[in-house]
């Protein structure tokens, strides 16, 4: 839990995180480094429906599985990506961030949760 913990906070100094997450595919938060306000049972819920929303869809056009979701709103952007079988990355960083660097990262990160 620890090396999640930190894991987390690596994004935020690299990246410019203002959230992120590790969740259960169920919507179970594992792991989070969120603002106060955030209330994390609706983020996580949300993101785990989007996540099944976009694996069904996949699974209906036989092309494989999804491996990353990436949301755009005028300032931020939030990329969630499989991290293994059972859980989930979420993170949301400013859109100037280096969104090539953020998602070599979470890839590696997700390659590293797989083992």
């Amino acid at each position: 839990m620890a090396d999640l913990q930190r894991i987390l906070r690596e994004l935020r100094v690299e990246f410019g995180a203002t959230a992120s997450a590790i969740i259960g595919r169920d919507g179970f938060l594992i792991a989070g480094d969120m603002p106060e306000r955030v209330a994390p049972e609706t983020l996580t819920i949300m993101c785990a429906t989007m996540m099944g929303a976009a694996v069904t869809a996949h699974s209906e056009l036989r092309i494989g599985q999804p491996r990353m979701i990436r949301l755009t709103s005028d300032k931020h952007e939030m990329l969630m990506t499989g991290a293994g079988r059972k859980a989930i990355i979420i993170v949301v960083v400013p859109r100037e961030s280096n969104m090539e660097g953020l998602q070599q990262k979470l890839s590696k990160i997700s390659e590293q949760m797989s083992e």
